[in-house]
């Protein structure tokens, strides 16, 4: 890839709004990230191959060493809002606002939680479950992936 190239793809990825962009070919590897917030990071890492494992014999496990078990998170309980398009995320509708939602709040499905600006156009996202706001997971005016988790509501 020549430097051409790497210029075309950082403007393709600075207008299209792509939180991340990575290309691996032979001999190199390059990782592009890009916001609004943010300036446009370009980091270029030659690949270097793993050599072989090397076979050896698993040590024997005592019958009384048991794995520990893994304790349930606190946040199992909760329903996570997650985020359904790629873009940045706002907790007011304006800057001079009051969030759509804060901790504590109660929420019906429907019910404005945030805006997510994508491309230039504002997405008022609403609710799909009733409850209480436990925890907002992402600051205002930062930018969100696909599917990322934005708020925690307790159904109960």
């Amino acid at each position: 890839m020549n430097l051409e190239e790497i210029k075309d793809l950082i403007k393709l990825v600075s207008k299209s709004g792509l939180g991340k962009v990575e290309i691996e070919r032979e001999g190199f590897r390059i990782s592009i990230k890009g916001s609004q917030a943010e300036p446009i990071m370009v980091q270029a890492a030659p690949v270097v191959a793993a050599p072989a494992p090397v076979a050896t014999p698993a040590p024997a496990v005592a019958a009384s060493a048991a794995p520990e078990a893994v304790a349930p998170s606190d946040d199992s309980k909760y329903i996570t809002v997650k985020s359904p398009m790629i873009g940045t995320f706002y907790r007011t509708p304006g800057p001079d606002k009051d969030p759509f939602v804060n901790v504590g709040d109660t929420i019906n499905t429907g019910d404005k939680v945030c805006i997510i600006e994508a491309m230039k156009t504002f997405n008022e996202i609403e609710a799909e479950v009733s409850g209480k706001i436990v925890k907002v997971l992402v600051d205002n005016a930062s930018p969100v992936d696909y599917d990322q988790p934005l708020f925690l509501v307790d159904p109960a």
